[in-house]
């Protein structure tokens, strides 16, 4: 395909539109540059916050020009969208370290080199304005009426929606005129519950500078339920390898509902529409190897290809024997030996990994064992149950040495 719109809209990012016929035809006729807004509320992105990084992967890979905002501004206000309640307020100094790790992450993802994407953050103009100037020149083009209708304001009404929430629109759509002087960016992208931020910014554009500019919004990652993909017992699913180790991550992906699979290969993955339909058509236990793929594949997008191989190593082992299909060593351990915990070097003797224990030190401090594919640093560490994946563990001793250890 050689317009980028076609290959979004057959891969399910498409949601709606402020004028798709225009944007298709200016998608197949300009290099377009675009933006994103990331607000710094973590300092990573989670899995659902990736899905915005296909995306500009995608356009990219067009030609196409991203500009990844910061909300280093509207940070410290917080977007109500989706909120039941008022977000917690941030201090500077954490926006700006989150910040700061959002441009190491992306930068894994993005071309960033002359003339390739670019790095933008908000507060370079939110923080330096003039309240009366831009109540004047910008507030005059916005209805009360009208932005209490937006789903982002009326949701909170009756809770109660504080005058600093009630700005954040006023702001994101600042955010557009901005840039739209600064790099003439056309587009706004953002998720499908930005619409009608996105419908403000395109509208005060259009009225302040008379220039023909446009809003598009993508699906979010969801499950076949509706819920919003990315969550664990445990907290959110990170792009961060130290918030989410990258065997978590990849296992997250391994299990998600079969529903779920074709959705996933069609957002996170490169993989061609045919391969994605034939793999998210498997029925039964063959979904498992569809699974398998998708969570390997999303891996070595996020992880690398090192990590993808490590993680996809030792879920076989884990799960089915080792990584070459032979068996492997099993061991079993009662739940009362883990309270308060049972030491790596004792994990590593009843899994017949080590002759000795100094050898289990050595191999240790040498960076030789990992426990369910993370490298284990300390010979300190202590195993709990919160190790354990559906009852099981996977210890490994260099690259060939394994040993599933089962919770009786």
């Amino acid at each position: 395909m050689s317009n980028v719109y076609d290959v979004l809209k057959e891969r399910g990012f498409i949601q709606q539109a402020t004028h798709e016929e225009e944007i298709r035809k200016l998608l197949g006729e300009e290099k377009v540059t675009f933006y994103i807004g990331f607000d710094p509320t973590a300092d990573s992105l989670t899995l659902g916050g990736f899905l915005q990084i296909m995306l500009m992967k995608h356009m990219q890979s067009f030609g196409h020009r991203p500009i990844v905002l910061l909300g280093g501004g509207t940070g410290m206000v917080g977007d109500p969208t989706d909120k039941t309640e008022m977000r917690r307020m941030m201090f500077m100094q954490e926006i700006e370290k989150n910040c700061e790790s959002f441009r190491v992450q992306f930068a894994k993802y993005l071309d960033f080199g002359e003339g390739k994407a670019v790095f933008a953050n908000n507060a370079d103009w939110l923080a330096r304005l003039n309240y009366i100037e831009f109540i004047r020149d910008v507030g005059v083009h916005f209805s009360v009426n009208r932005m209490l209708t937006a789903d982002c304001y009326r949701t909170r009404l009756e809770k109660g929606l504080s005058f600093l929430e009630f700005n954040y629109m006023l702001m994101q759509s600042y955010d557009f005129l901005e840039l739209n002087k600064r790099y003439n960016c056309k587009l706004q992208l953002g998720g499908n519950d930005q619409w009608s931020n996105i419908i403000g910014g395109v509208e005060l554009v259009r009225r302040a500078e008379s220039r023909d500019v446009y809003g598009m919004t993508i699906c979010l990652l969801t499950t076949s339920e509706g819920i919003k993909m990315g969550k664990t017992m445990s907290g959110a699913v990170w792009i961060d390898p130290v918030k989410t180790p990258p065997y978590d991550f990849f296992q997250y992906l391994r299990n998600i509902d079969d529903n779920d699979v074709k959705t996933c290969l069609r957002l996170l993955t490169f993989i061609p529409m045919d391969e994605v339909e034939r793999l998210g058509n498997l029925k039964d236990v063959e979904i498992n190897k569809a699974k398998e793929i998708l969570a390997y594949e999303v891996t070595k997008i996020v992880h690398g290809q090192e990590e993808a191989e490590k993680a996809l190593a030792a879920a076989k082992a884990l799960f089915g024997g080792a990584s070459d299909g032979g068996s492997i060593p099993t061991a079993e351990i009662s739940e009362e030996k883990l309270s308060p915990g049972f030491g790596i070097i004792d994990a590593l003797e009843l899994g017949g990994l080590i002759a000795t224990r100094s050898e289990g030190r050595r191999l240790i401090t040498q960076g030789g064992v990992t426990l369910n594919g993370n490298k284990i640093t300390t010979i300190d560490y202590m195993i709990t149950k919160q190790d354990f994946e559906d009852g099981k563990l996977m210890l490994q001793k260099g690259k060939k040495g394994f040993c599933r250890i089962i919770l009786k």
